[in-house]
C-alpha cells in the first residue's frame, strides 16, 4: 500500500496551465512579501511578476517567442528569476547554462540548444563572448554591457508594459531544455514541457506543506492546506530559506525558483558558501527550511558555529543531488531538534523529483532510504540488463520511474530517448533496492557499480562505511581496472585530522564486508571533486587512477 501523507489524497488534480500561471497566482496571493533577496536588494512577488512581464514583452518585440530558446548564463542573482519567468511568459524555452563552463563546452551546449538569445552577467560575459561565434545566438542581454553585441538589460525592458503579454502558452509547450550534469559522460538536453514543471512543483510543494492544489478566482494554481498543522508546522506564506543551489541545475530551478511561488517562501541568496556566514544568517533570519546537497550539510556540521547558533526555527531540511550519509542525518537531527530531515531522489529527466522521504512529523524516515514515491508516481526495480519484470523486495536492480513529471525525451537524440523511455517508464541508470513497504534506497549508479570476478560491488556501501569512521570528512570509491578479475575498489578520502591512517581505515571497512567487496587501496586527498550541483565527479577520480601508477 503506497505511503500517503495524513489528510491528503494519494492522487492530486493538476490544473492544465503553463508555468506563468504559478507566477500570477503567487503575485495575487503574496503580493508585497519578499520573493527573492540578494544582499540589500529584493524582489517582492508583485515586483517579480511585473518585471517578468516587461522582459517577456521585450522578447516579443524582438520576435522571440514560441519555438525559440533563451539561454540564462548567469550565477544566482535577481536578474535570474526575472529572465526565467519572462522567457516562459513570452512562450519561449528556457535553457540553463553553467556560468563556469569553459568556452568550448558552452558553445557546444548553446549550439545544441539552438539558443537565439542569451542573458549573462559579470565574469561569465567574457566566456560567452568567446563562445558566441560558434553558436546561433543573435542577442546578448546583460546588466553590465561592455562587449560587442551586448544590450543593456535596463534598456531592453524600458518602456515595456508590466502586464501579461498576449501570448497563448500551451501546457504541452516546451518550458525547459535542461542539460544533464555530464558527470558520467557528455551532457544531454532534456525536454521538459510546462505541464511537467507545474505538476512536479505541485507534487513536491504539497508533499512538504500538507496541501492540495487549488485555483484562485482567475484560475491560477494555489495551495490549500488540508493536512493537520501539527504535522506540517510551517504554514504557506511564512517560510524563509537560504539558497546556494545553482539555478542552472534542476534542483535549483524547480526547488528554489518555481516551488516558492506556491509556498510563498522568501529565498535569500548567498553568493558563495561560507559556513559561518550561512549559519549566522540562518539564525538572524529565523530560517525555516534548509536545502542542498550532502556536501553543504557536511561543511555546516564541520563548522564550530553550528553548536552555538539558535536554529530552532528550522522545520524542514531537504537533501538531494547525491545520497545523504546516515551519519550526516543523525548529526543534523542533533543540531536541528525541531526539523524533519527528509532526503529526496530525482534527476533532470523527471523534471526534478520523484521520490521523497515523508516530510510530515509522524512520518517514518528510514536511514539510508531516499523515501517513497511522490503523488501519482510509480517506482520499480528491475534487472540492470533491462530484461524481466520487477525484482522482489530487497533485491538490487535498476530503478525505473513512471509519472506525469517524466521528460518528453532527449533533444535531437531519438536513439538515446528510446533506450531510456520504455512503455512510459524511465530507466534511470541508478541501482536501487525497494523494501517491502515501498521505501527506496539508492545503492549506486549503474555506471559506478564495479564488477569483480563476476560479483557486483557497490561503491556507495563502502563510502558509507568510510564516512562512519572517526577522522573521515568525505570519501568516494571508484574502480581500478585489474585484468581478468574486473575492477578493484579504490577509496579517495578527505581527513579531518592527520592522526588516522590508511591502514586503519582499510582494516575497519574491510572487516565489515565480504571478501570480494574489500577496498584494495586508499588515497588521502585535500578534497573530493564535485559538480556545481554537489555530485561527486567520479570520472575525474578514475582519470587520476589512470594518470599515475599504483604501487
Amino acid at each position: 500500500m503506497p505511503i500517503t501523507p495524513p489528510g491528503l489524497p494519494r492522487s492530486l488534480t493538476y490544473p492544465e496551465v503553463p508555468v506563468g500561471a504559478l507566477l500570477a497566482g503567487a503575485a495575487t496571493r503574496f503580493g508585497d512579501r519578499t520573493a527573492f533577496a540578494h544582499g540589500p536588494d529584493a524582489l517582492s512577488y508583485t515586483t517579480l511578476v511585473e518585471s517578468a512581464c516587461r522582459f517577456a514583452h521585450a522578447l516579443a518585440a524582438r520576435g522571440v517567442g514560441r519555438g525559440d530558446t533563451v539561454a540564462l548564463h548567469l550565477p544566482n542573482c535577481l536578474t535570474y528569476p526575472v529572465a526565467y519567468f519572462g522567457t516562459l511568459l513570452a512562450g519561449a524555452t528556457f535553457t540553463p547554462a553553467n556560468p563556469l563552463l569553459p568556452a568550448p563546452a558552452l558553445a557546444a551546449q548553446l549550439a545544441d540548444a539552438g539558443a537565439r538569445v542569451t542573458v549573462t552577467a559579470g565574469r561569465a560575459a567574457a566566456t560567452l563572448a568567446e563562445a558566441r561565434s560558434a553558436t546561433a545566438v543573435e542577442l546578448t542581454i546583460t546588466p553590465d554591457p561592455g562587449g560587442p553585441g551586448e544590450l543593456d538589460l535596463a534598456a531592453f525592458t524600458a518602456d515595456q508594459p508590466a502586464t501579461p503579454p498576449p501570448v497563448a502558452v500551451d501546457p504541452a509547450d516546451l518550458a525547459h531544455l535542461a542539460y544533464t550534469g555530464g558527470t558520467t559522460g557528455r551532457s544531454k538536453g532534456v525536454r521538459i514541457p510546462h505541464r511537467n514543471v507545474v505538476v512536479n512543483a505541485l507534487q513536491c510543494a504539497c508533499w512538504t506543506t500538507g496541501c492540495v492544489p487549488d485555483t484562485d478566482a482567475a484560475g491560477n494554481p494555489v495551495l490549500r492546506q488540508t493536512g493537520p498543522a501539527e504535522e506540517w508546522p510551517e504554514q504557506v506564506g511564512t517560510g524563509v530559506a537560504l539558497n546556494l543551489t545553482p539555478w542552472f541545475h534542476a534542483m535549483g530551478t524547480v526547488g528554489s525558483l518555481v516551488i516558492p511561488l506556491l509556498t510563498g517562501t522568501t529565498i535569500v541568496l548567498h553568493d558563495r558558501f561560507d559556513p559561518p556566514a550561512y549559519l549566522a544568517d540562518a539564525e538572524r533570519l529565523r530560517v525555516t527550511r534548509m536545502g542542498g546537497a550532502p556536501t553543504l550539510f557536511a561543511a555546516l556540521l564541520a563548522c564550530p558555529d553550528i553548536a552555538t547558533r539558535d536554529l530552532s526555527a528550522v522545520r524542514l531540511v531537504t537533501s538531494g543531488a547525491a545520497p545523504l550519509p546516515a551519519s550526516t542525518i543523525r548529526a543534523l537531527q542533533r543540531h536541528l531538534p525541531n526539523a524533519v530531515v527528509a532526503e529526496g531522489y530525482g534527476l533532470t529527466e523527471v523534471t526534478m523529483g520523484a521520490v521523497f522521504s515523508p516530510a510530515w512529523r509522524s512520518g517514518t524516515r528510514r536511514p539510508g532510504s531516499v523515501g517513497v514515491p511522490l503523488f501519482d508516481t510509480e517506482v520499480a526495480v528491475r534487472p540492470p540488463d533491462g530484461t524481466g519484470g520487477p525484482l522482489p523486495p530487497g533485491t538490487p536492480g535498476e530503478v525505473w520511474l513512471r509519472g506525469p513529471q517524466v521528460m518528453a525525451g532527449y533533444h535531437r537524440r531519438p536513439d538515446e530517448t528510446a533506450a531510456v523511455l520504455v512503455d512510459g517508464w524511465l530507466r534511470t541508470g541508478d541501482i536501487g533496492v525497494l523494501d517491502a513497504d515501498g521505501y527506496l534506497s539508492i545503492v549506486d549508479r549503474t555506471k559506478d557499480m564495479l564488477i569483480y570476478k563476476g560479483y557486483n560491488v557497490y561503491p556507495r556501501q563502502l563510502e558509507e562505511l568510510l564516512l562512519a569512521q572517526a577522522g573521515v570528512a568525505a570519501a568516494a570509491v571508484v574502480g581500478r581496472p585489474a585484468g581478468d578479475v574486473g575492477e578493484l575498489p579504490v577509496a579517495f578520502v578527505v581527513r579531518t585530522h592527520d592522526g588516522v591512517t590508511a591502514d586503519e581505515l582499510l582494516a575497519a571497512v574491510n572487516a565489515q564486508v565480504l571478501p570480494y567487496q574489500r577496498l584494495r587501496e586508499l588515497r588521502f586527498v585535500e578534497s573530493i571533486p564535485v559538480s556545481a550541483a554537489g555530485k561527486v565527479l567520479k570520472r575525474e577520480l578514475r582519470e587520476r587512477l589512470g594518470a599515475t601508477r599504483l604501487g
